[in-house]
């Protein structure tokens, strides 16, 4: 195989952008776009060139693809993925991978050959700013991490949004809020850099600042294997709001905001110098450094073109489809734990999850109002580049 033929699966606002993407990408081609909506599915081939279905099912085994890329809506990424890997077909899913932790068990339960490519759409993996701080973690240069503190409110959210789609901020039709819409980005690279956590206490707003069901605003306290602690802050009702990611180890601390990464640098690590000084009130003397950062983020593309090196070359993937369990393990544990009022031990029961969430569809009341948008989407504008 030369080149991989691709088929999109949900072509809505996501969809639509990576089939677009796929048209100027390398060793790939864009054979097939596939959505229930057939008016939508009809434009997009139409201005694409490419074959349309309206059925996952009859493109997953026309004979028309080689690899899908699922972008349908939350629920069903673990039941057309599932279809598409037993039949043979490699997977680049949307995040998160499923809704649940159970689904994802079944959804990763279905690749059992390895040979099939299996990737999750994880694109902030690709910010250099992001591969700075791993690196610098990894090498052990800010020594055992201590503290971490992630408050990232600036995933403004207005009522139209949440009003574009009939399954948006619903437990049926999402199954959570902003922690599994939004934020699997920021779940995905904070476990990514500083590892999952061993418990979790949640507090999460539930349609708190818009007319939805599920969570807008959630405050979590993270405790780590080693004894380190972490807040994870968040937000879709907050203009305009922070990112502010700040690492505190034994010798120093990284922080990242506005693009720019500051390491607070210890000439001693802390834990040597509280061990050995003889001042009373003074804590060890540190460089004030600006990392330079480099390069630019691929962001979907790279993922994208990544997935098909992959296929081709056997090229290592940026985010392994496999890796998407722990964002949503993390985001089911924050709204578990708001929902029961108790701590949260990892690893989650995932039945016991799965049994709170069909509870909440069950007994929802609440009735949802479409409306259609006037103004043309700008989907870049979501991921503050």
């Amino acid at each position: 195989m030369k080149t991989v033929r691709i088929g999109v699966i949900g072509v809505g606002v996501m969809g639509s952008a990576h089939a677009k993407n796929i048209k100027g990408l390398k060793r790939m081609e864009l054979t097939a776009v596939c959505d229930a909506d057939k008016e939508m599915a009809d434009k997009l081939s139409k201005e694409l060139n490419c074959k349309v279905y309206y059925d996952s099912k009859k493109l997953i085994r026309s004979g028309d693809v080689d690899a899908v890329i699922i972008a349908t809506p939350h629920y069903d990424h673990t039941i057309t993925g599932i279809d598409a890997l037993e039949q043979g077909l490699h997977v680049l899913v949307e995040k998160p991978i499923s809704s649940h932790k159970a689904d994802c068990e079944r959804l990763i339960a279905a690749h059992k050959n390895k040979k099939q490519i299996f990737a999750a759409m994880f694109q902030f993996r690709t910010f250099p700013r992001f591969k700075k701080i791993k690196s610098i973690i990894e090498n052990g240069e800010l020594g055992e991490i201590i503290r971490t503190n992630w408050i990232k409110t600036n995933w403004f959210r207005p009522e139209a949004y949440y009003s574009s789609g009939s399954w948006r901020a619903t437990w049926k039709g999402e199954g959570g809020g902003i922690l599994l819409n939004q934020c699997p980005h920021n779940l995905d690279l904070f476990q990514y850099i500083c590892g999952m956590p061993k418990k979790v206490v949640g507090f999460c707003g539930l349609g708190k600042r818009h007319n939805i069901e599920v969570e807008d605003e959630v405050t979590a306290y993270l405790e780590y294997p080693n004894g380190a602690t972490g807040v994870f802050i968040t937000s879709t009702g907050e203009a305009p709001g922070t990112d502010r990611f700040e690492i505190c180890g034994e010798m120093g601390n990284l922080i990242c905001e506005n693009d720019e990464i500051i390491f607070l640098r210890n000439e001693m690590s802390s834990s040597k110098f509280n061990k050995t000084t003889k001042f009373k009130f003074q804590g060890p003397d540190f460089w004030n450094i600006k990392i330079p950062v480099t390069g630019t983020a691929g962001m979907h593309a790279e993922i994208i073109q990544n997935f098909v090196n992959a296929i081709l070359d056997g090229t290592p993937l940026i985010a392994p489809a496999e890796e998407g369990i722990k964002s949503v393990e993390l985001a089911n544990s924050i709204l578990y734990s708001s929902i029961t009022g108790k701590p949260v031990e990892l690893p989650l029961n995932s039945a016991a999850y799965e049994k709170m969430l069909k509870k909440l569809i069950d007994s929802s009341k609440y009735v949802k109002v479409v409306k259609k948008s006037e103004v043309e989407e700008d989907v870049s504008k979501s991921f503050h580049k």
